[in-house]
C-alpha cells in the first residue's frame, strides 16, 4: 500500500501541474482574445449634422443615423448627432464636431453642401461625408442616389394602382434630389398610364408636419387617391391626413420614402415606399475610413444596379401581384440601360 501510494502522489502532482498550466493558457488565450476584440473596436467618433428635420424623421435622418447607431453596438464607436434648428445653426454644429477632433463627420442633406465645402478647406486634417450631394472635395466623402430610379417603380406601383387617375406628389424643397423623386415618379407613372394626371406640391419645407398635412389634404380634395411624398418630417403630415380620411371611410393611400414606412404608419395607408439606402452608404463609408480606405473627393452613387435603391419588401401586402410583376421588368429594363430615367 505504501509503495502504491509513493507512485500516486507524483502522478497527482504531475497532473495538478499540466491542468494549472492548461489553466494559465486558457487564460492567456482569452486575455489574447480579449484584446484582439478591442483592437478591432478600437472607437472611432463620428459625428452626424442633420438637415433643419429631426433626427426621428422616420426618413432619411433617422436611416443615417441608425447606421451610426449599429457601429456603435458593433464596433463601439463613439456617436453623436446635432439638429439644427436654422441655418444659422448648421455651421456651428458641424464645427462641433470638427473642434472636438471627431474622425469623421457626416452631412445628412444637400443644403449643407456649402457649409461642408468651406469647412473642408478651411479644415484640411478634418474629414467629411455628405449625403445627397455631389460636391468634390479632398477630404469630403459624397454619396448621391439615383432617386429617379426607385422613384419609376413606386411610379409604375401607382399609376397601376389608381382608380382615379390623380396622384399626387408632396416634395420638400424644389432642389435637385428631390426633382429627381418627382421626375422618376412621373415617368413610371406615365409608362403604364398615360391617361393619370399628376398633381404636384412642393411645401419649401422639410421640418413642418402640418404644412405636409395640409399640402395632402388640397391634393386629395382635388381627386387624387395616392399620393408620394418625399418630404422628410413633412411627409408624416400627408400619412397623417391618408389616415384621418382612410378612419372616414376614404380609400386612399400614401407612398413613403427612404425607409419601409409601413413600419412606422401601418400597412392600411402605406401602400409602398421607396427605399433609399442612406443607412448603408453611411455605415460602409464610415467603415471604409476605420479600414484607410476612406473615399475622399469622390462621389459615390448608387442606383438600382448598385442597390441603392428599391422597393420595399412589404409591398406584397397591398400591391398587385399584376403590378409587382411589372415592377421587375421595368427594374431589369433599368439595370441594363434599355430605359435612362430623367431626373428633371
Amino acid at each position: 500500500m505504501k509503495k502504491l501510494m509513493k507512485t500516486f502522489i507524483p502522478m497527482l502532482l504531475i497532473l495538478s501541474l499540466l491542468l494549472t498550466a492548461c489553466g494559465d493558457k486558457t487564460t492567456t488565450n482569452k486575455e489574447s482574445a480579449d484584446s484582439g476584440a478591442a483592437e478591432g473596436k478600437k472607437s472611432l467618433k463620428i459625428g452626424m449634422v442633420t438637415d433643419l428635420g429631426s433626427i426621428n424623421d422616420k426618413s432619411f435622418n433617422q436611416s443615417a443615423w441608425e447606421a451610426l447607431q449599429k457601429l456603435n453596438n458593433v464596433y463601439g464607436y463613439d456617436v453623436k448627432y446635432l439638429e439644427p434648428k436654422s441655418d444659422g445653426e448648421v455651421m456651428p454644429s458641424l464645427l462641433t464636431f470638427v473642434k472636438g477632433n471627431y474622425d469623421l463627420t457626416w452631412a445628412t442633406a444637400f443644403t449643407l453642401a456649402d457649409a461642408v465645402t468651406q469647412l473642408a478647406n478651411e479644415n484640411p486634417d478634418a474629414k467629411f461625408g455628405i449625403v445627397d450631394s455631389d460636391i468634390i472635395v479632398p477630404n469630403v466623402a459624397a454619396v448621391s442616389f439615383k432617386e429617379q430610379e426607385g422613384s419609376f417603380l413606386v411610379g409604375v406601383i401607382a399609376g397601376l394602382t389608381t382608380k382615379t387617375n390623380k396622384i399626387g406628389f408632396v416634395g420638400g424643397m424644389k432642389i435637385p434630389v428631390i426633382k429627381r423623386f418627382e421626375a422618376g415618379f412621373r415617368e413610371g407613372i406615365k409608362a403604364v398610364n398615360p391617361d393619370a394626371k399628376l398633381i404636384v406640391n412642393y411645401t419649401g419645407v422639410f421640418n413642418r408636419v402640418d404644412v405636409g398635412k395640409s399640402a395632402a389634404a388640397t391634393i386629395y380634395n382635388d381627386g387624387a387617391d395616392i399620393i408620394f411624398h418625399a418630404a422628410g418630417l413633412t411627409g408624416n403630415g400627408v400619412f397623417n391626413e391618408a389616415k384621418e380620411r382612410k378612419t372616414n371611410g376614404e380609400n386612399v393611400w400614401v407612398i413613403g420614402v427612404d425607409k419601409d414606412q409601413s413600419l412606422s404608419f401601418g400597412d392600411d395607408i402605406t401602400l409602398t415606399s421607396m427605399i433609399k439606402k442612406v443607412d448603408e452608404a453611411v455605415y460602409q463609408i464610415s467603415r471604409d475610413l476605420a479600414e484607410g480606405n476612406f473615399p475622399g473627393g469622390k462621389v459615390t452613387t448608387m442606383g438600382l444596379k448598385e442597390n441603392g435603391v428599391d422597393i420595399a419588401p412589404t409591398s406584397i401586402k397591398n400591391v398587385t401581384p399584376e403590378a409587382l410583376k411589372k415592377v421587375e421588368e421595368y427594374r431589369q429594363k433599368i439595370i441594363s440601360g434599355e430605359i435612362v430615367v430623367p431626373t428633371e
